[in-house]
Order: structure tokens, then C-alpha cells, then sequence
């Protein structure tokens, strides 16, 4: 199961500028994430899902043999931005922190019981509140809404448990819970470039 806390620690002192980049990176990043955990959480989720859905504009130009730069429309990466701030990022972080206290390591075979409830609830309403709110900051009404729902959702649920089962029967069980949205949100990047092609 994973360990609750990271043994890693957000140096401070005499060494905590020094080494390689990627160790500083990493040294500040927990050092966030210890101070403000949800904000942190919320600007990497904001931060990813945003380059997700600009990656998903790119792929689509190259694949249509134009230009990558050409025709990209900058509200995308901002409503993604948006969601993954205010939305995505927090509510993953309750979500997983609450996880662990209502199905602790002891209870038998909780990562089991742990996946299911991520799978069968928080998924399919998630996904369904995904729906909701691109299609306001589209700017979109209630029928649109409703038409986006009966033409993509179930296709779309069925296409996130396939890809996401396995990838979170890793991330609530053996990844750290402090990381586990950092792991979702780098996941993402692929999952949101799937979503946002099935959202045009």
C-alpha cells in the first residue's frame, strides 16, 4: 500500500541550492506541497490540463497535414486552465485524502474496495461534471449540454475505465498520497487530449 507521507524531505539549509536542476525542481515542489497543498495541487492541475488540451490542438493540426501553429484557438488551453485550477486539482486532493480515511490499509482487501469507488462513483460523476463544465465555459445552454451528454458521455466513461483502471489501481495504492495528483495530472495530459478531441 502506499506510504501516507513521503520520506522525502523539502530541504532547507545549507545544501538546499545546490545540486542538479531536476533535484532543486523536486526540492521545491515538495517544499509547496507541504506549505499549500491544495494550491499547489490546483496550479498543476491547471498548469497540465492546459498543455494537455494545446498538445490535443497540435496533434490535430499535424494529423489534418497543416501547419502545428496554424488555427489554434487560445480559449481551449484557457478553459482547461480553468478547470484544472479550480476543479480538477482540489477536488482530486479531497478526493484521495478522503479515500484513504474511509477505507483504510487495514480493512480487507481495501485497494480493491478503494478502486471500485473510484471507478463506479467518483469517475462517472467526475466525468459527467467534466461535461457540465466545459459546456458552460464554452458558453454553451442546457440543450447543447444535453446533446454532448447522450452523444459522448457513455463512450467516453467506457473509454475511461479502460484507459484509466489500471493506471489508478497503481496511483491509490502505491503512489504516495501527496503525489497522486502530480501522477493523475501527468496521466492527463493524454486523457485530456482524448476528451478534447471528443469534445469537438
Amino acid at each position: 500500500m502506499a506510504p501516507e507521507v513521503s520520506t522525502l524531505r523539502a530541504g532547507a539549509g545549507a545544501g538546499a541550492g545546490a545540486g542538479p536542476l531536476p533535484q532543486r525542481l523536486l526540492k521545491q515542489y515538495l517544499l509547496l506541497l507541504r506549505l499549500y497543498p491544495v494550491l499547489t495541487k490546483a496550479a498543476t492541475s491547471g498548469i497540465l490540463s492546459a498543455f494537455g488540451n494545446f498538445l490535443s490542438q497540435v496533434i490535430e493540426r499535424i494529423r489534418k497535414k497543416g501547419k502545428w501553429f496554424q488555427n489554434l484557438d487560445p480559449r481551449g488551453p484557457l478553459r482547461y486552465a480553468i478547470f484544472g485550477f479550480f476543479f480538477s486539482g482540489p477536488l482530486s486532493h479531497f478526493f484521495y485524502l478522503y479515500l484513504d480515511q474511509w477505507i483504510p490499509a487495514a480493512v480487507p482487501f481495501s485497494g480493491v474496495k478503494r478502486l471500485l469507488l473510484d471507478r463506479l462513483v467518483f469517475a462517472p460523476a467526475f466525468l459527467l461534471f467534466f461535461f457540465f463544465c466545459m459546456n458552460l465555459l464554452e458558453g454553451k445552454d442546457m440543450a447543447a449540454f444535453s446533446a454532448k451528454v447522450k452523444t459522448g458521455y457513455w463512450s467516453t466513461l467506457q473509454m475511461n475505465w479502460k484507459v484509466w483502471t489500471p493506471i489508478q489501481f497503481i496511483n491509490i495504492n502505491y503512489v504516495p498520497l501527496q503525489f497522486r495528483v502530480l501522477f493523475v495530472n501527468m496521466v492527463a495530459l493524454f486523457w485530456y487530449t482524448y476528451l478534447a478531441s471528443v469534445g469537438k
